[in-house]
């Protein structure tokens, strides 16, 4: 395994960061039980989470992976070992029943309460903001359309306020974002410089050789300012395992029991686009998945590279990506696809 440090702290975090969303729904505790004693055998020291997780989001699941993380950890002893990420549920309709005033005080307080009790511990290393209470660009919008009707109002200060108690509680140690945009990623640092808050240290935004838009503005503010990026759906929704081409339909893969998680990556060009990094996954004798994860865990702005898996046999192979170095060769291959079918799952 490969380490690095959280920005701005001495914390030591694999690259690889085991994610777990499905842990709930389409894999058991007992699975979700194995694939960590697995990754931290395999020196992974990282894990992500939510209170929104198993996916899809339903009210019989919330919190339930964080409830099996905490188990773990009580059946193992070993929470002293794991840097432990997860996230407050920011508003939309599918989290009603989780919450319903977005970041306000008591919200933050209430998600960091019950996912402490369901964690089993005194404390999360890395606290994040799920997606931005505005409405901005994420979840499948490329572009950016301000709408006129909005309600929300800047509360950036507010909420740095309330973490920052959390932080002196020692509730939790440090904070980041998740599906941010430069605007919002500016003006918390820029609340955090002028009003000594916390600083946000890393964020967690969609990013593989389908969706490099974090290229675009996130990444110039990830290295100039230090804001350490956590790239999940590096596979693209499991898209770039190659195992729904040709209109296959796995048993028991999520694209296959939830379709809607996918629909951003079955366009025609997507879809070209993954067949061409397949060819040349290929011709230099490597795994499509295994070319895919190298290529995200090499980028100057990626602090760890949040992976996933259904199977041991996934996990496996996710995480062997780590002893993976892609040639000039290769690396001038995938630039070449990616001028000629540039980000065609946003």
């Amino acid at each position: 395994m490969k380490y690095t440090t959280l920005p701005h702290t001495d914390i030591k975090v694999s690259k690889i960061c085991l994610g777990t969303m499905t842990w709930g729904e389409q894999n058991t505790e007992a699975e979700g039980h194995e694939q960590m004693d697995y990754a931290v055998d395999q020196g992974i020291n990282f894990f992500d989470t939510a209170e929104l997780y198993s996916v899809p989001a339903r009210p019989e699941t919330s919190g339930s992976t964080e409830t099996i993380i905490g188990n773990w950890f009580k059946k193992t002893g070993k929470r002293d070992q794991i840097v432990l990420a997860t996230k407050i549920a920011g508003p939309g309709p599918y989290t009603a029943h989780i919450r319903t005033d977005g970041y306000a005080k008591h919200e933050i307080e209430d998600a960091i309460d019950k996912s402490l009790k369901r964690l089993q511990t005194d404390y999360i290393d890395l606290y994040q903001l799920h997606w931005p209470e505005r409405n901005t660009n994420y979840f499948g919008k490329r572009d950016y359309q301000h709408d006129k009707s909005e309600q929300w109002e800047d509360n950036f200060n507010e909420v740095l306020r309330t973490l920052d108690e959390a932080v002196k509680s020692g509730k939790i140690r440090h904070v980041g974002l998740s599906n941010e945009v430069p605007w919002g990623v500016m003006r918390f640092l820029e609340e955090s410089k002028n009003h000594n808050l916390p600083r946000m240290i890393t964020i967690q935004n969609p990013y593989s050789l389908l969706n490099r838009t974090f290229e675009g503005g996130n990444a110039e503010v990830s290295m100039r300012e230090g804001i350490g990026l956590l790239p999940y759906s590096p596979l693209g929704g499991g898209t770039l395992s190659g195992k729904y081409l040709g209109g296959k339909k796995p048993p028991k893969a999520r694209g296959t029991l939830f379709p809607n998680f996918i629909a951003r990556y079955k366009s025609d060009a997507t879809v070209l686009a993954i067949e061409r990094y397949a060819a040349l996954a290929s011709t230099h004798g490597l795994s499509l998945a295994q070319m895919a994860l190298a290529f995200v865990n090499d980028r100057p702005f990626t602090t760890s590279n949040i992976i996933g898996a259904t199977t041991m046999e996934q996990l496996k192979e996710n995480i062997d990506s780590i002893n993976i170095t892609l040639s000039e060769e290769v690396m001038k291959g995938i630039e070449k696809i990616h001028s000629e079918i540039p980000n065609p799952a946003p």
